[in-house]
């Protein structure tokens, strides 16, 4: 096995058979690193070394497609570990491929798309308008009073049993899970014991249920996790439920960080607001498009290569790291005509492409790995944004700052705001 040197040039280590190495690049560049590498490249593809493995990063709608075709990439062993055992879980429908992962993946899209959100969101209003209402008269963190908005909302949708006391720990759980997966340090270690304890947890919830010691409507999607049957015609262990379980609950918190930027956009931009508390839905659903677009939160995907491959004239050797570049794509100005700009307008009447905006990844989520939660991100965001807009406040001094080496970013003070005394959000519209 290749080891590392110690020493750089220009900012990338060397491996000991002299090949350049951009751990450490990235490490220091965070969501920079490949628009600043593929950015000297005409054919958007560039070879380089990550942990001493050959990998290759590709961007454009093209490569999402290149990417996607499950005949090149495949997904089977190539989440690295810190990633299974913090963002998605081991056993998850993200490290399948073929027959298995279309069985799997079946559950998800009939419980995440095609409006089967819809009681999801309500959810969310109600318990939104609920916490917006214990913030009059004081300053509050959006992003740390979100988290368990959405905790509450997506634990009553899904059926899982959580007493009112016990929803901080859990958003702080789900939270750490989404903070700690693309870093080595504290953050990690945390996300690592978030992931147990909550595991755990739902396993138990979920051997519960099969005994009949709880009651749950039949089409929660605790009850329907705990009922799939996998291609193999068995029911999941428990912990794969769990992990499945969390891949709902999970992402569905982690919306919080779309919600946070959506606060620091209508503070920098406050022209948007009015078109927002107008109940205008087809705006409300373009800025939560360019919210998406315009802020970062996933820097890039990755799989293996299937087999020898070649793209744009570059040779992807079989088992070699294939990185589709998320953020560089979504701020490609051939895509996005000066892409800096947060200009919601930009996604008023336009048709979106499986492959074009990609903050969640690209394809078709039922047939593909696009995540099928992204209708309700985008719902959910719709919907926030809305109230957000209407809600009374001010945005006091601070740091809101975005830092882009840090992996995923948020503004650096969460965006405090001050609500006046006896403030109440008014009923949003959809």
């Amino acid at each position: 096995m290749t080891t590392l040197a110690v020493g750089r040039t220009s900012g990338m280590l060397v491996d000991l058979m002299g090949r350049m190495d951009d751990t450490l690049t990235l490490a220091i560049q965070g969501y920079g690193w490949l628009p600043n590498r593929l950015r000297h490249s005409p054919d958007d593809v560039v070879r380089t070394r990550l942990l001493g493995q050959t990998t290759v990063a590709l961007r454009g709608p093209d490569a999402a497609r290149f990417f996607y075709d499950e005949q090149h990439i495949r997904r089977h062993g190539a989440i690295p570990e810190p990633l299974r055992g913090t963002l998605f879980g081991k056993g998850a429908v993200h490290t399948l491929d073929g027959e298995p992962h279309r069985v799997r993946k079946a559950m998800f899209t009939a419980l995440l798309m095609n409006g089967g959100y819809d009681g999801l969101v309500e959810r969310a209003d109600t318990a939104w308008d609920a916490a917006t209402r214990s913030w009059a008269g004081r300053q509050v963190v959006l992003f740390d009073e979100t988290a368990p908005v959405l905790a509450r909302a997506v634990c009553e949708w899904t059926g899982i049993p959580v007493q009112p006391q016990d929803l901080p720990a859990l958003a702080a759980d789900l939270v750490a899970m989404v903070d700690g997966f693309a870093t080595a340090g504290p953050r990690h270690w945390r996300a690592r014991r978030a992931r147990g304890r909550r595991e755990r947890w739902l396993a138990d919830i979920v051997t519960q249920l099969r005994r009949g010691e709880l009651d749950v409507p039949p089409g929660a999607a605790l009850a329907v996790v705990a009922e799939h049957r996998d291609s193999d015609g068995e029911l999941l262990d428990p912990r794969i439920a769990a992990v499945e379980l969390l891949n709902i609950i999970r992402p569905t918190v982690a919306v919080t960080w779309f919600v946070t930027f959506a606060g620091h956009a209508l503070h920098r931009w406050p022209e948007h607001r009015d078109r927002l508390r107008q109940g205008d839905t087809v705006f409300a659903e373009a800025f939560a498009h360019e919210v998406r677009r315009f802020y970062p939160f996933a820097p890039f995907i990755g799989g293996r290569a299937r087999t020898d491959l070649t793209w744009r004239g570059v040779d992807i050797p079989a088992g070699a790291i294939v990185l589709l570049d998320l953020y560089g794509q979504n701020h490609d100005a051939r895509l996005w005509p000066d892409p800096y700009r947060f200009d919601p307008d930009r996604f008023v009447g336009r048709e979106i492409g499986a492959f074009d905006l990609v903050p969640q990844g690209g394809g078709d989520p039922r047939t593909g790995h696009r995540c099928p939660g992204e209708q309700i991100t985008v719902a959910l965001l719709k919907a926030l944004a809305v109230r957000l807009a209407r809600l009374d406040h001010q945005v006091p001094a601070q740091d809101l700052d975005i830092p882009l080496h840090r992996i995923p970013t948020r503004p650096v003070s969460g965006l405090v705001m001050a609500v006046p005394a006896r403030s109440a959000a008014p009923l949003a519209t959809h």
